[in-house]
């Protein structure tokens, strides 16, 4: 599709680089990626997850406490 960024452009996050980002253990990505709610390509043995993902995951996710 056009509007999609080409393969090259997208910024793939370790399990342990979300989990920083996210405040969350390792554990808690891991379950997000295997409940589906957290879009993972998987290398190997390990997962790759897009940064937009994780940044539209948490956007989505957000609260007004206020």
């Amino acid at each position: 599709m056009a509007t999609e960024r080409q393969l090259s452009e997208v910024r793939f996050l370790t399990v342990a680089e979300v989990a920083s980002i996210m405040r969350v253990s390792k554990m808690t990505v891991y379950r997000l990626v295997h409940g589906g709610e957290l879009p993972a390509v998987r290398v190997g043995r390990s997962f790759r997850v897009p940064e937009d993902a994780v940044h539209e995951y948490l956007r989505s996710s957000y609260i007004d406490t206020a």
